[in-house]
């Protein structure tokens, strides 16, 4: 009968202690590590105390010039918005006086009616320049609010250069940098007030009520065609 075979393989176990661990293996391990994370710039931030409270604080800052931003925007959309509702009344407006004053002629008023032919138009005047001077003042609460987005954005730029060059640069950013908001209102500044464009940016801020009095104008001669006719 054929004996079993035997096996000679056996299991050595080797224990691992202090003594028999490589040396500092683990702690060279997250030495390199740190030391990695420590040289990369958000590494070095971290470990500096004023420079990670910069960022924080230019973060926080171009946080609130994002939010001025939106509520700009909102308000500059609520005036577009309300100055084409007061133009559509404008222009209903002498839509209906016209109408009106058609029927009373085409129902044979009284020739006083003739003679009498500036009250309506007058009425209809004043109205005209109620609803253009409102208009008028939506359109520059309109204007008002792009000039202070266009500075908001500009300084949001420039915040949003230095946040990029102190994440790039790290520890070695200089702490006592700050945005160039003023350079940037400045230049704003400079191009809103050119000379050159200074009289067609006037008109063109004010193209819209001009129009609606060019059209208050031409409508008032029509009472007296009207009823006088």
């Amino acid at each position: 009968m054929a004996e079993p075979v035997k096996n000679d393989a056996h299991v050595v176990e080797i224990p691992v202690t202090g003594d028999g661990a490589e040396p500092g293996g683990g702690a060279a391990f997250l030495g390199k590590a740190a030391a990695a994370s420590g040289h990369h710039p958000l590494g070095e931030i971290a470990d500096s105390g004023g420079h990670l409270l910069l960022l924080k604080l230019w973060q926080r800052e171009e946080s609130r010039l994002n939010r001025r931003a939106c509520a700009l925007e909102a308000l500059m959309d609520a005036a577009r918005r309300d100055a084409f509702y007061l133009c559509a009344a404008f222009l209903a407006l002498h839509g209906l006086s016209l109408a009106l004053l058609f029927a009373a002629s085409v129902a044979g008023a009284h020739p006083r009616a003739c003679r009498r032919w500036w009250a309506p138009s007058s009425l209809s005047l004043a109205a005209s320049l109620a609803l253009a001077a409102a208009v008028q003042l939506r359109v520059c609460a309109y204007w008002r609010a792009a000039r202070r987005l266009r500075r908001e954005r500009g300084d949001a730029r420039a915040l949003a250069r230095c946040v990029q060059e102190l994440r790039m640069k790290g520890a070695s950013f200089d702490l006592s940098k700050e945005p160039q908001c003023g350079v940037t209102r400045a230049n704003c500044a400079s191009v809103e007030g050119a000379g050159a464009w200074g009289p067609l940016q006037w008109c063109y801020r004010k193209v819209v009520t001009a129009c609606l009095l060019a059209v208050a104008s031409a409508a008032l001669p029509f009472g007296k065609l009207i009823l006088c006719a």
